[in-house]
């Protein structure tokens, strides 16, 4: 029987066995963190239960089920439609449609990087909330129209003055598009992660909110304890240092590298 199966197995058997292997991984990576995860969740105790009233010869619970299923199909892609289009995202940025993320060189974005970094660390020193949006691929024109348009050139001192306490635009974001800043006191949608911290505040979900539906980067300095935190994809990197905030700002903005940034798990 062993040997049977190993005459089967070729190369293109094994091809095929990882890439699918690498679909499912990408899927579960895209998901993970997200309110899909419950909802798979509960789609698998209804396979069970499914199997069980099979077993057991549950005649009205496996009627009922299977009506379920029917609706399911219609269903899922609306609940699942933010992942969905977050995965058709990710096909249209692959290799075969790559374009891009931004016309500055090398040069210009560790300028861009210093003055982010700069305006970040005053910031965070005083305890100024502040909530920098740095748009790549994808644009976020929708958010941008929300807030009051800038077309300036990113500087520490303009950035610092935005968030200024009690100044006209430092309670929304400001969102950068290549080496200017777009627009600031932006309006951004709020994440939906049932699993947030509760100590994470409005910027923070902010934040979150966007980098699931972009490919956004958002940097958030909280106003009550001055700590730095990085969102991406749906996800946050906390307790950063200057140092380190430059690190993964050159790594994710640079044409170098399309590696994704490891993030830490929750802390409060």
């Amino acid at each position: 029987m062993w040997k049977q199966a190993l005459e089967m197995v070729n190369l293109i058997s094994i091809v095929d066995i990882l890439i699918v292997a690498f679909v499912i991984y990408k899927a579960m990576m895209i998901i993970k963190g997200t309110r899909a995860v419950q909802l798979i969740k509960g789609l698998i105790v209804l396979l069970l239960a499914s199997l069980a009233s099979e077993f057991f010869g549950f005649t009205t619970v496996s009627w009922i089920l299977d009506q379920l299923k029917t609706v399911l199909v219609v269903a899922l892609p609306i609940v699942f439609q933010p992942e969905l289009r977050r995965a058709l995202e990710r096909l249209g940025r692959g290799k075969f449609f790559a374009r891009p993320m931004s016309m500055l060189n090398e040069e210009a974005v560790e300028k861009l990087v210093d003055q982010i970094v700069r305006a970040v660390k005053i910031l965070s020193d005083n305890s100024i909330g502040a909530l920098i949006i740095l748009e790549r691929e994808i644009g976020v024109n929708d958010y941008i129209e929300t807030g009051t348009k800038l077309d300036g050139l990113v500087t520490t001192e303009i950035l610092v003055n935005v968030f200024v306490p009690k100044s006209p635009l430092h309670d929304g974001a400001a969102i950068i598009r290549g080496d200017r800043i777009a627009a600031a006191g932006c309006f951004l949608p709020l994440s939906e992660n049932p699993n947030l911290s509760k100590e994470l505040g409005t910027r923070h979900r902010a934040a979150l909110g966007l980098t699931e539906q972009s490919d956004s980067l958002g940097i958030v300095v909280s106003e009550e304890t001055g700590v730095i935190s990085v969102a991406e994809e749906g996800r946050l990197t906390r307790y950063l240092d200057s140092n380190t905030l430059r690190e993964v700002l050159i790594k994710r903005l640079s044409f170098k590298s399309q590696v994704s940034m490891p993030l830490f798990n929750w802390r409060s």
